[in-house]
């Protein structure tokens, strides 16, 4: 006997939560409350999708050889939106968060099951959201722009605009919570969001 399973829907009768904090955001805002408001959105829902775990799930891989899991993911994004705004954009000169040159895949491979390394994840992943969010605000339009040298955005190495950066880090967002939904959903069955 199959059950219905709607995956985008997290309340019984399918409508909006009350509790969301995505939702009743500006609608007809212009380019910059868009995208801003877009992107503020996919943080929440990665946020929402690793609500309630312990470090056991936040670190429990997808399925092998990946190594995937929701706790990598946070590292990961951490570790984008650094490049993005404050190397790309803001030209600062930091070392990367959890990748090496000779581990490329740090941020998934350190993502182990102790509530310390969660700690830490969350803390980075804050830090580098709260920077993103400010130089954001303080940007005097969306056309600046940040260099690409190495191509490691998209721009085919040269610069990209703030637009452009923003657009991208949305789409990295969106092709991660597929992941977060099947992640989340392998752990407790937790469908949603």
């Amino acid at each position: 006997m199959a059950t219905t399973r709607r995956a985008d829907m997290f309340t019984a009768d399918g409508k909006p939560s009350d509790d969301d904090p995505r939702e009743n955001g500006p609608t007809l805002g212009d380019e910059r409350t868009t995208l801003v408001e877009n992107l503020r959105c996919a943080r929440l829902t990665l946020e929402m999708k690793c609500s309630d775990l312990d470090a056991e799930a936040m670190a429990r891989r997808a399925v092998e050889p990946s190594t995937m899991s929701l706790l990598g993911l946070v590292r990961h994004l951490a570790e984008v939106e650094r490049a993005t705004f404050r190397v790309m954009m803001a030209g600062q000169d930091v070392p990367k968060l959890f990748t090496t040159a000779t581990d490329r895949d740090g941020d998934f491979d350190g993502a182990v099951a102790d509530p310390q390394v969660v700690a830490q994840a969350w803390a980075a992943w804050r830090a580098e959201a709260d920077f993103a969010t400010r130089f954001v605000a303080e940007a005097p339009s969306l056309d600046i722009t940040g260099d690409d040298p190495l191509n490691l955005h998209g721009s085919g190495g040269g610069q990209m605009s703030l637009r452009e950066a923003l657009i991208g880090m949305i789409w990295e967002y969106a092709r991660h919570m597929g992941h977060a939904d099947l992640l989340r959903e392998r752990i407790d069955g937790r469908i949603g969001q």
